[in-house]
């Protein structure tokens, strides 16, 4: 974050004045940061034409500490993800997705992207938002006096030069430390058309568990392509407000909480997909299964969390994951076909899960903002363990299966 400030505030200081300037530099920002950030194939950061040596970084991987890395990192790629679970005293269930990227790019300023989505699951609707935003003030995040942060808060407003009222828009809000966070997002009135209908969440959430760290030590090493460090909060409870064109509804419910961040552009030249499960039991399950383009998986990993919170890392061996060929979602925006049906068996658990989509329709064509195509979205669960049944909540996200797509 030092390098990218530094960066920011020197185009600051030598730019003209003035809104028109402001936006037409924005744009030209935007155009020359918006290569993807999860897409595939990976892109080529471009160095700067008179590089700024950059502080010395111990080697990875160190020890993650709470709560100084649940803030930014200055890394070449991060993110905070939330999915999740949240049920309406009617009895309606919705899926959520919330998101935000940052990227570091050569001389480039602290480039950042975020998504919302909301999956009705008795309305059989699916819907997205996204925004983008250059520059440092985005980061808001509380920090020690030496500097060191001690959570994240991040607040992106979104340029939109097709949007003239962009400016007034309502900043997506994301924040929290030790696992007591907050969302407060919903799409403006200019993005609800895009979006199909508007709808905003105002969410707190609490960690249920101690962060599970991914791999065993929070580290993932993805060979060529770099690491990245990589921690779970797998069961938070969510209460708070959801709107959906403008009936504001009062929910609660459970989140999975994902951060990652490391020297690593994109993973996986096929792509990847993502798994993660949350049983009646207490137990949590997340699987990640990165694609060679031969459809191979050259990284595979995963983690289940029991009920009292104890990790344990499952190698390859440990678990098998079976697409099933009859169930399959064609979008008919993009023509990408989907798998929409697993099987997922964890032979040391004794579980069984079975995954199919309570919406076949949750794609997002974030090409906008992190330049791909991808489908994610809320699970109908069922299980067993040492054959009684189990139930459950369940994500999937799936990416490069829409790669070709221009």
């Amino acid at each position: 974050m030092k390098a990218a400030t530094r960066a920011g505030s020197t185009r600051r200081a030598t730019a003209p004045t003035g809104l028109a300037v402001a936006v037409a530099t924005l744009a030209v920002l935007v155009a020359a940061c918006s290569g993807p950030i999860l897409a595939n194939p990976a892109l080529s950061p471009v160095a700067p034409a008179t590089p700024t040596p950059a502080p010395s970084l111990a080697p990875d991987p160190q020890p993650v500490a709470f709560p100084r890395d649940d803030g930014p990192h200055d890394r070449l790629t991060e993110w905070w993800y939330y999915t999740g679970h949240l049920r309406a005293a009617d009895g309606r269930r919705f899926g959520f997705q919330a998101v935000v990227f940052r990227a570091e790019r050569g001389a480039v300023p602290v480039t950042w992207a975020s998504q919302l989505a909301l999956t009705d699951e008795f309305g059989d609707r699916f819907r997205y938002g996204q925004r983008s935003e250059i520059g440092p003030q985005v980061d808001r995040s509380p920090r020690a006096a030496d500097g060191t942060p001690t959570g994240f808060a991040l607040a992106i407003t979104g340029f939109d030069p097709a949007a003239p009222d962009w400016l007034a828009r309502e900043p997506w809000i994301f924040g929290g430390s030790g696992g007591r966070d907050v969302i407060k997002a919903a799409v403006s009135p200019d993005e609800a058309v895009t979006a199909d209908g508007g709808f905003g969440l105002a969410l707190d959430l609490v960690a249920q568990k101690p962060p599970a760290l991914q791999g065993g030590i929070g580290w993932i090493d993805f060979g060529p392509a770099g690491s990245s460090y990589y921690y779970s909060r797998s069961r938070m409870a969510a209460t708070g407000m959801l709107t959906l064109d403008g009936e504001p509804l009062q929910v609660e419910g459970t989140a999975w909480f994902d951060h990652q961040w490391g020297d690593f552009i994109s993973v996986g030249a096929g792509g990847w997909d993502w798994f993660a499960v949350n049983l009646a039991d207490g137990t949590d399950l997340a699987i990640s299964l990165v694609r060679a383009p031969d459809g191979t998986w050259p990284i595979a990993f995963g983690t289940l969390v029991d009920a009292a919170g104890r990790t344990t890392a499952l190698s390859r061996d440990m678990f098998e994951v079976v697409a099933d060929p009859a169930r399959t979602w064609t979008s008919p925006d993009t023509g990408a076909t989907y798998p929409a049906g697993w099987t997922i068996r964890v032979p040391g658990e004794a579980l069984v899960i079975d995954l199919e989509p309570t919406v076949a329709a949750q794609e997002l064509d974030t090409r906008a903002t992190t330049g791909v195509v991808y489908w994610e979205g809320s699970q109908v669960v069922t299980a067993t363990r040492a054959g009684i049944p189990v139930a459950g909540e369940a994500y999937v996200e799936l990416t490069g299966y829409a790669a070709a797509v221009p």
